[in-house]
């Protein structure tokens, strides 16, 4: 597939959030419990790989949609990113984050010629290292603004409204990936 047909069924990131801009800034309750869901995010990709065909893993089975293997390096690289977003938000006095074209990714990086395994290892301690910060932050902290080039205005609480979410979403897509192979 070409990353412009990709492009329009994969948007799972980025493209397909818009609106909130942490600003306002969202209650300390509703903050923990999309930490929390952060945190459960590898366990939740794991999970929904337990039992997938070893076959299946870099199968096509729902046209336009990302294989299993493609998920997880996009997870391994999307997470790594995401990352090092949140860190400079944290150091640096308005930083500029730059999007990127996840399709592009999946194809030049070769996401379903590799072995899924390491990159199953970066997204879990990506998502370990990034667990513990956000454990720690002051409320100074998710307000630090920053400037996404496709976004705009970017702060540690818009980073959580997208990447608390983001495993998830993946493991689903996981999900409906194993049963269409099924049929």
């Amino acid at each position: 597939m070409v990353p412009s047909e990709a492009r329009q069924v994969n948007d799972c990131c980025e493209r397909g959030f818009r609106g909130r801009t942490g600003v306002v800034g969202m209650s300390r309750n509703g903050r923990q419990e999309k930490i929390e869901k952060y945190t459960a995010g590898y366990d939740e990709v794991v999970k929904a790989l337990e039992g997938f065909p070893r076959e299946g893993l870099v199968a096509h089975p729902l046209p336009g949609k990302w294989s299993a293997c493609e998920i997880v390096h996009h997870l391994a690289d999307s997470e790594s990113i995401s990352a090092i977003r949140l860190r400079r938000l944290l150091a640096e006095e308005n930083p500029v984050i730059y999007g990127y074209d996840q399709e592009v990714y999946a194809v030049i990086l070769r996401y379903n010629l590799r072995d899924l395994g390491p990159s199953l290892e970066q997204f879990r301690a990506a998502r370990l290292t990034t667990g513990q910060l956000l454990a720690e932050m002051s409320e100074e902290d998710w307000k630090r603004p920053g400037w996404h080039t496709e976004m705009g205005l970017y702060t540690a609480e818009t980073w959580l409204d997208i990447y608390a979410a983001h495993a998830h979403n993946h493991a689903a897509q996981i999900r409906r990936l194993r049963e269409a192979l099924k049929k």
